[in-house]
């Protein structure tokens, strides 16, 4: 599909959701690989996943790691490609770090949340090991903080990251105050379920990136249940192409 280059959506195909929830959520690296090629040739500019074990868990190993990025560079050369770095995925700072240095089959970039536990020290070891940075901001509290820091310069993306229950008005307050930040990286604005759709149009609106994917929602713009990840971007795109 011919893509404006004013449109930036990135794919985000599995997340922390679990099979149960979608036949067709991509788990085993053969799957991510389909799904990402697909989303690609849907519109997506990059893909962004969650390496998982066997049952569909979030994992931060490198087993998994390795293995999904292998599996997604393989099928897509020079497809630009992020994982998780999710706290939930294993929840000890230092544990965490521990199994981001031992990956050997590097991604292009990674996402950071910033108000985890130990952000700030991981975001030290991704850019060491020439990995790009995607902050994600969920609040006030973390865009400040974020702002104040060494490392707001060096990100190659910064995500502000709203739930199901927010709205246009505080999408534009936490793009204000990453403004404020002077961050030379390109802002990306994303919702999750109800508030999913209506954010992406508004990314639209400010003329910021955006994304879409099984990890923010499994439904289409008209409340039906998505086959893939290819409709949902394929949607995405043509509703910012209005």
């Amino acid at each position: 599909m011919p893509r404006s280059p004013k449109i930036y959506v990135k794919a985000c195909i599995n997340g922390a959701r679990t099979p149960d929830q979608h036949p067709a959520l991509p788990v085993t690296p053969e799957q991510l690989a389909a799904e990402a090629v697909a989303a690609h040739a849907a519109g997506a500019r990059a893909v962004h996943m969650h390496p998982k074990t066997g049952d569909g868990v979030d994992s931060l190993l490198p087993e998994q790691v390795d293995a999904a990025v292998a599996a997604v560079r393989h099928a897509a050369p020079g497809l630009p490609l992020g994982v998780t770095t999710g706290f939930w995925a294993l929840p000890d700072a230092q544990q965490r770090r521990k199994a981001v240095e031992s990956w050997t089959v590097l991604p292009d970039f990674a996402s950071l949340n910033w108000h985890e536990p130990g952000s700030p020290e991981l975001a030290e070891v991704l850019l060491g090991r020439g990995l790009g940075v995607e902050v994600g901001i969920f609040h006030a509290e973390a865009a400040q903080s974020w702002a104040a820091s060494e490392i707001a310069p060096h990100c190659l993306r910064v995500m502000i990251e709203l739930g199901a229950d927010s709205d246009a008005a505080t999408a534009d307050d936490l793009l204000a105050m990453v403004a404020e930040a002077r961050s030379p990286a390109p802002v990306l604005l994303h919702g999750l379920d109800e508030s999913c759709w209506p954010l992406l149009e508004h990314a639209g609106v400010r003329g910021v990136q955006t994304r879409i994917g099984m990890e923010d929602t499994l439904r289409l713009p008209d409340g039906s249940t998505a086959a893939d990840n290819a409709a949902l971007v394929s949607a995405a795109v043509d509703l910012l192409s209005r």
